[in-house]
């Protein structure tokens, strides 16, 4: 004999109904059935509502009831078309709830007896159809009231199952029996004085868990709508999987932290009689589903399962008073127990100081004003503290009946919630290791359990989940890079890179799940207005694991929200070269930011655009070694201009080009000052560990007094044009010297800087070509022959390709 239960989503509907009758006619083929069946659907929670209508007063419990009839009615209609049978008994039933409904509105009281007479309809009623179809159907079928069978005191809502009785009730009446098929209402019984009584919440599979270990059947099966216990919520987690095995212990830790496919006094029942309990899917049958059981079946996972539960309310007892005091614990638990009031976690100070335990928020009023009113002698005599409360929390729970025997668990737990941000509140260890909690805020249960499946189930995948702002060139490009990357990235470096956010000076779009990269320019069309807070601001709510926010633009106010971001540790890459050569102590406080919040912040392309030059000076000094001097043409737009500028083509027209084919920044003055050259050099100064300012450095520029005191773009134009002799006799004269005009920065000795030199011939910057730079290192290591990186130094390819490493680097933290 088998016992089968169905949940309230396997019978929500007549669609699904067919496919539960389906299953029980396949099944019954081979052995009998007892099939428990929960309420439609909904209907509980739509009793309870027209309950507490009516004990308000308030007439729209009629309005309630009517959609409670009209559920049913339409689940019968479409069951058994034109039948007037069930539907008339159906009527009668509907009669009763009424006129209780009408009696609670009468009387203004809705008492926990009446809220279990109330609340049984629900499974009587679904019963009853289910049965009498089956019947209709010439199916072997009988129904049987559950409330003669289970016996329980009289704890209404919650009652408790006296065994002796229940089980000679049920060992005697299925030994009579010769239906192939019984249907039982789950979640109802009756206590000894033949009151009406409940199991409480999910208490249909409480039902058939009785059932079981009464008859001691080979296999209890739960079906509902998904298919078994998930590695996790597959709600909040997309990645979250059904676990083939789990024991009996597993699935208690897992159901009472909140995996609500399975409540959690089932297992008890059958426990000891080792029945295996095995959820099935409604919907999709053939799924191998969850087998609970005492067998470990060969599985070597540590850790089986990640659960949560949410709005919980944290408090914390203490007091200098409370130290080698007996009794304290004692006073508190009994406080809570004579309100009725459950523990779900609890951790105590090992110097008797404290008590922290966390219980349901809806209980926390109640639990503050009990606990200060019974240690109000403690509290007035200062030795002790009112009772701390704390809301809006949630319980994270790691578990597995390997995990005693494997080390380092926990770390893992707690550096992963730590690189993500994630503060934890308190935690709990119990000695058995099959179970480790932490507290946590609500608002990051996403970002934890994505993190956390991540770190014990998804070892060959990583997601990033990229923000971006600035779509430019370089911006389009990056875009484009991770978009034709993406397949490879996950195959081979088992990296999943999403762009889950970008914005331009105008409009911004996000999606958590990853912008479509095939068409994520027409997405602009009806996105928000874009601005630098809102941008942030979406970014901390969406609170996703992996975070990094790019900026590909030169705006100093965005610059200036990198440190709110690192405060999130959401890591920071830029090719924005303005935070990293602004004042150094603003520099030296986002070094410091990264650090502290385990936030990477990278930019390798603020010198040298896709170059390695400042990983390249990280690793020199990291390794020990001493940078003597520096030497660079750091420019790919000089570089460009003066490679292209001659006898032959007037500077005006080289600035143009150069410009057009996007070597230079929007406003060429901020390339041709050498503003920008100086900020290179002063971040390379800096990385080598020198506090230098921007005013420390020297600039030599070669632009004319009206080239440099021009007021627009346009103006500074006209300027070229009106100096072209001196840029012409800068040319002549470094020809007549066999040289090559390049713009050079240096740095020696704590000095630095910038300047247009003549370079002769044989010296390693005379040739270099196009828009390429060039860094030489002149270090302890490499005295006289200098480590040379050289490579195109301007672009909107390669600066993309920069950010693009940077992101990559960051993943492979």
């Amino acid at each position: 004999m088998k016992v089968l239960k169905f949940g309230g989503t396997s019978v929500g509907s007549a669609q699904n109904i067919k496919k539960v009758i389906d299953i029980l006619q396949k099944e019954s083929l081979s052995n009998p059935l007892v099939c428990v069946v929960s309420a439609v659907g909904g209907i509980t929670d739509k009793l309870l509502e027209a309950g507490a209508l009516a004990k308000q007063k308030d007439k729209k419990y009629k309005t309630v009831f009517d959609k409670i009839k009209t559920i049913h009615y339409k689940v019968i209609e479409e069951l058994t078309p034109g039948s007037t049978t069930i539907k008339k008994e159906v009527d009668t039933k509907f009669e009763d709830l009424e006129q209780l409904l009408n009696g609670i509105f009468l009387i203004n009281e809705l008492s926990p007896k009446t809220s279990d007479k109330l609340v049984s309809f629900g499974e009587l009623l679904s019963s009853f159809i289910i049965a009498k179809t089956m019947e209709n159907m010439g199916l072997n079928t009988i129904l049987k009231n559950s409330q003669e069978l289970i016996v329980t005191n009289s704890n209404f809502t919650k009652a408790e199952v006296i065994y002796d009785v229940t089980n000679k009730n049920i060992i005697d009446y299925f030994n009579q029996a010769t239906q192939q098929v019984t249907i039982l209402p789950g979640f109802v019984s009756k206590s000894h004085l033949g009151e009406i009584t409940t199991l409480g919440r999910g208490g249909s599979d409480f039902t058939a868990a009785i059932i079981a270990a009464a008859l001691k059947v080979e296999q209890l099966e739960i079906w509902t709508d998904v298919s078994g216990m998930y590695t996790t919520n597959p709600k909040l987690v997309k990645q979250a999987y059904p676990i083939n095995n789990l024991s009996y212990q597993e699935a208690m830790e897992l159901s009472h932290f909140g995996a609500k496919v399975l409540y959690p006094p089932t297992v008890q029942p059958v426990l000891n009689l080792a029945i295996p309990i095995h959820i099935k899917n409604t919907l999709h049958p053939e799924a191998n589903g969850t087998v609970i059981s005492n067998q470990n079946n060969g599985s070597d996972l540590t850790v089986k399962g990640i659960s949560h539960i949410d709005k919980v309310a944290l408090f914390t007892l203490e007091g200098s008073g409370m130290v080698g005091i007996p009794g304290f614990s004692k006073r508190l638990f009994e406080t809570l127990a004579s309100e009725k009031i459950n523990i779900i976690f609890i951790t105590q100070a090992s110097s008797e100081h404290s008590i922290c335990f966390g219980i349901d928020e809806g209980n926390a009023e109640t639990a503050e004003f009990a606990i200060n009113n019974t240690f109000e002698n403690e509290i007035s005599l200062h030795k002790i503290n009112p009772i701390i409360v704390e809301k809006g929390l949630s319980i994270i729970a790691l578990i597995g009946d390997n995990m005693k025997s494997h080390q380092g668990i926990s770390g893992k737990l707690f550096s992963t919630l730590g690189k993500n941000n994630i503060n934890v509140r308190a935690i709990a260890q119990g000695a058995s290791e099959k179970n480790i909690s932490a507290v946590i805020n609500n608002n990051d249960v996403s970002k934890a359990l994505n993190s956390l499946h991540e770190r014990f189930f998804e070892v060959n995948t990583k997601q990033l989940n990229v923000f971006i702002t600035g779509i430019g060139n370089v911006g389009e490009k990056l875009i484009d890079q991770i978009h034709q990357q993406h397949n490879f990235l996950k195959k081979n470096l088992k990296l999943d890179v999403k762009i889950v956010g970008m914005a331009n000076s105008r409009k911004m779009i996000f999606n958590p799940k990853g912008i479509d990269l095939n068409n994520w320019a027409s997405q602009f069309h009806h996105a928000d207005k874009s601005s630098i807070e809102g941008f942030y601001q979406k970014v901390i709510e969406l609170n996703l694991r992996n975070s990094i926010f790019v900026d590909v633009t030169a705006d100093k106010d965005v610059a200036a929200v990198y440190e709110n971001y690192l405060k999130q540790s959401v890591a920071v890459v830029a090719c924005n070269k303005i935070a990293c050569s602004d004042k150094y102590a603003n520099y030296k406080n986002l070094q410091d930011l990264s650090l502290k919040y385990n936030a990477s912040f990278l930019y390798e392309t603020n010198v040298g655009a896709g170059l390695p030059i400042i990983n390249t000076l990280n690793n020199l000094v990291a390794s020990g070694d001493k940078v003597i001097s520096i030497q660079a043409v750091l420019s790919g737009s000089l570089n460009f201009v003066f490679n292209n500028f001659s006898d032959k083509k007037n500077f005006h027209d080289t600035v143009k080009q150069a410009q057009f084919e996007g070597y230079t920044e929007p406003d060429p003055r901020i390339d041709l000052s050498g503003i920008d050259v100086a900020r290179k050099i002063l971040i390379l100064a800096r990385e080598n560990g020198i506090p230098m300012e921007i005013e420390d450095i020297v600039n030599d520029s070669f632009l004319t007094k009206s080239n440099l005191e021009s007021t627009s773009v346009d103006n500074f134009y006209d300027t070229l044009i009106e100096e072209e002799p001196h840029f012409q006799k800068l040319y002549a004269d470094a020809k007549a010297n066999n040289c090559q005009l390049k713009y050079v920065a240096e740095y020696k000795n704590g000095k630095a800087k910038v300047g247009l030199q003549q370079i002769p011939e044989g010296h390693p910057f005379y040739n270099l070509e196009g828009k390429d730079n060039i860094v030489m290192f002149y270090t302890q290591r490499y005295p006289e022959q200098p480590l040379i990186v050289k490579g195109a130094g301007a672009g909107a390819d390669v600066t993309a390709s920069g950010l693009f490493a940077d992101i990559i680097r960051i993943a492979n933290k």
